[in-house]
């Protein structure tokens, strides 16, 4: 009797309330989760997160701005990879990069200079059929107040800030004219598409296109100007890639894939997972071609100049280029801001780097103030392949 008690005394002790049960649980879950954190993240960055806690705790100034100490503290975090390509962006930068590399930007449709005219901002390109040119401003308009506020003087400098805003709504200019007369014109702002590619036939026939980057929709835009161009009767072509900053892999390939006969044009090697070798078919565009390059070109454009001397001889004049071959990805924070992380290394199709080395132009020489002395030279070189 004795022991059969004593046993029903210990299993009313190993029977839990529910509320227990659920405590044990919770605290086994969280002891679990944080040894896994720690094997994830390791000392250090488990330290990361101390400190982000003590600061927000035990920090003396309850006022203080742990927003701002958060941005610098994810800024100190690239700059010790010791990666000049890598990089972060707050909130309001990733919003203005990711509009930017849609290449479309909400707005008027207009590009201004702030310097020319002390009375406002002077109007020196429409977008055609954007909402300015479709309110009536044209070039040489100068823009002197928005919304009834003046913006002559020092507030030029603010000026463009405030024609901007979100896609529908609406904002009020008043314009003066090359005739000297005052209107006020009423512009709904819209998302305005930016093609990457401009180009025109010069003398000689000889094509020039410059491309500004390779985000999203530069291929189409680039292939258009090409077909354009040889419509015209273009014999070659000039691709201007001075201050392109480069962009996405997908655009590039497409671009090498039509101007390069059948072969290897694109080797990427990514930090997880198996490389890649892109390949051009054998439809391709049969025209010479003279690149022109510079100390800012960066990335796709570095590697499409690179891929076109390799690949078929093309000439390339200008300034050294910036020698980048590693490629970003860019991860979106839950702070709203993105983390621009370099993941894989980039080359030509033969398998030759451009890191630490870039591109050394077979006509080499920096640009004048007085004339564009690099587009010159390209023109005369092409001049000769052609002829």
């Amino acid at each position: 009797m004795d022991e059969q008690l004593v046993k029903k005394r210990q299993g009313r002790r190993l029977r839990l309330p529910g509320w227990g049960k659920i405590l044990i649980a919770v605290i086994l879950t969280l002891v679990l989760s944080t040894a896994g954190w720690c094997l994830l993240l390791g000392r250090n960055g488990v330290a990361l997160v101390e400190g982000w806690l003590l600061a927000r705790f035990a920090f003396v100034d309850p006022q203080a701005d742990l927003d701002e100490a958060a941005h610098q503290a994810l800024n100190g975090l690239v700059e010790g990879l010791g990666d000049r390509w890598s990089y972060y962006l707050d909130g309001e930068d990733y919003a203005q990069t990711q509009q930017r590399r849609a290449n479309n930007y909400v707005g008027i449709g207009v590009t201004v200079d702030a310097q020319q005219r002390e009375e406002g901002l002077l109007v020196v390109s429409i977008t055609p059929n954007g909402p300015a040119q479709q309110a009536g401003v044209v070039v040489g308009d100068v823009i002197t107040a928005v919304d009834g506020e003046s913006i002559a003087g020092e507030a030029r400098e603010q000026g463009s800030q405030r024609i901007t805003g979100e896609a529908g709504t609406q904002v009020e200019l008043t314009l003066l004219g090359q005739d000297g007369a005052h209107r006020v014109v009423t512009c709904t702002r819209a998302t305005i598409q930016t093609p990457s590619a401009a180009g025109e036939l010069l003398d000689g026939d000889i094509g020039y296109l410059q491309l500004a980057n390779f985000y999203s929709g530069a291929a189409d835009s680039f292939r258009e100007e090409v077909e354009a161009l040889m419509e015209q009767g273009a014999r070659g072509l000039i691709l201007d890639l001075r201050d392109n900053p480069g962009g996405y892999i997908n655009e590039l390939t497409a671009i090498l894939d039509y101007l390069l006969p059948e072969g290897p044009v694109f080797q990427h090697n990514p930090r997880w997972g198996a490389a890649t070798v892109y390949q051009s078919d054998a439809d391709w565009v049969e025209l010479p071609v003279v690149t022109l390059v510079n100390a800012n070109t960066y990335s796709a454009a570095e590697l499409l100049a690179a891929e076109l001397k390799e690949f078929q001889g093309s000439p390339v004049v200008g300034a050294r280029t910036s020698g980048k071959g590693y490629s970003q990805i860019t991860f979106s924070l839950s702070n709203g801001g993105g983390l621009g992380l370099s993941t894989a290394t980039y080359c030509t199709g033969q398998g030759n780097s451009l890191i630490g080395v870039g591109i050394v132009p077979d006509v080499e020489l920096e640009q004048s103030e007085a004339q564009d002395n690099q587009l010159q030279a390209a023109i005369e070189l092409l001049l000769e392949e052609v002829e």
